[in-house]
């Protein structure tokens, strides 16, 4: 019986590659250009939906290939030429851009599919050595002078936005919106950082390996996913009471997908991010989704937290690249401040 289904694998190969050089099937190829985290998460997902393609299409051989790095960095990729076929990042605007500078994909994007376009989502976390030496619980622990960060630059990474912007929220809310107690809680917690890196995963390599800093904020997903690989007994995860709804955008590139011939496999993946079965793989990864059923049966994963989104504290992405991340905006301000 063994002997019988080795051999029909090999007959399948066989004939697979047979007809891939006949013409027969064609193999069809998906280029995923997504953030610098979630090489992981991507890895895991990819199989189910390159079986069920295959699976639908028998003709039609599917390659899912991915593309990692900063999602700002990844986004001007595009712009430069690089033919994804979709986008999985990490915050709206650097999906925007390809609207915006590129006309790529068209204005109603977010519109497209569910929940805004995000198939998942996920906050801010901290995480801290074993039995947090320092007593790291709240944002308002990150300013005191004993205290070092590491966390991405927010200039180039989505995830350092998102630190960036939930420590102002957080900080805004608990001084009752004075600017002025916010910027100085601002110049100090971005003082004690020990290293910007350009990137979420090099963030980790700078906390983990190199053992620098004494809490890294990551989002909520990558900390779990890092206490998990190097050892659950070397680190503590903490959720602040207070913290961001960083949405996870998803899209299909209009432009490259008519060039590359692959609308229909595009659309087809992103929306498999939405079944139940990716979407409880998803929370594997400790990634938060909107379907209730497979939240409620992850629960005891995902600490209670009261998000604020950034529409409702600042406005929306527009205002929030101008005001703060611009050239010569608040970031560069209270950068400058820290350092007199």
């Amino acid at each position: 019986m063994k002997h019988s289904r080795v051999k029909n694998t090999l007959l399948k190969g066989w004939l697979v590659a047979a007809l891939l050089a006949s013409g027969t099937v064609s193999a069809a190829e998906l280029l995923n250009s997504s953030y610098d985290v979630s090489r992981e998460l991507f890895a895991a997902l990819n199989p189910g939906f390159e079986k069920q393609w295959d699976q639908q299409h028998p003709n039609d051989k599917l390659t899912i290939k991915q593309s990692h790095a900063g999602s700002s960095k990844q986004a001007l990729a595009i712009l430069q030429g690089l033919r994804a076929d979709v986008v999985t990042y990490n915050q709206v605007s650097d999906v925007q851009i390809l609207h915006d500078r590129g006309q790529l994909i068209p204005a109603d994007w977010q519109q497209r599919l569910p929940n805004n376009s995000s198939p998942f989502y996920s906050t801010m976390a901290f995480l801290v050595r074993k039995d947090n030496p320092k007593g790291i619980h709240t944002w308002s622990d990150l300013v005191r002078d004993d205290v070092k960060l590491v966390f991405p630059n927010p200039k180039t990474s989505g995830n350092g936005r998102y630190t960036y912007l939930a420590a102002w929220g957080a900080a805004s809310q608990a001084d009752g919106n004075d600017q002025a107690k916010t910027r100085e809680f601002m110049t100090r917690l971005l003082k004690n950082v020990v290293v910007f890196d350009t990137g979420g995963r090099g963030a980790t390599t700078t906390f983990v390996e190199r053992g620098l800093g004494d809490v890294l904020i990551s989002f909520e997903s990558e900390v779990n996913n890092i206490r998990k690989q190097y050892g659950a007994d070397k680190y503590e995860v903490i959720v602040p009471p207070v913290d961001i709804l960083a949405e996870f955008p998803v899209a299909w590139v209009d432009k490259n997908v008519e060039k590359n011939g692959t609308e229909q496999v595009a659309k087809e993946y992103l929306n498999y991010l939405y079944s139940p079965a990716a979407q409880k793989l998803i929370t594997s990864f400790y990634y938060r989704v909107n379907d209730p059923q497979v939240m409620a049966a992850a629960k005891s994963q995902f600490p209670e937290t009261k998000l604020f989104s950034v529409e409702d504290q600042f406005g929306g992405w527009p205002q929030v690249m101008s005001a703060h991340f611009a050239t010569g905006g608040e970031l560069d301000q209270l950068l400058a401040a820290g350092h007199k």
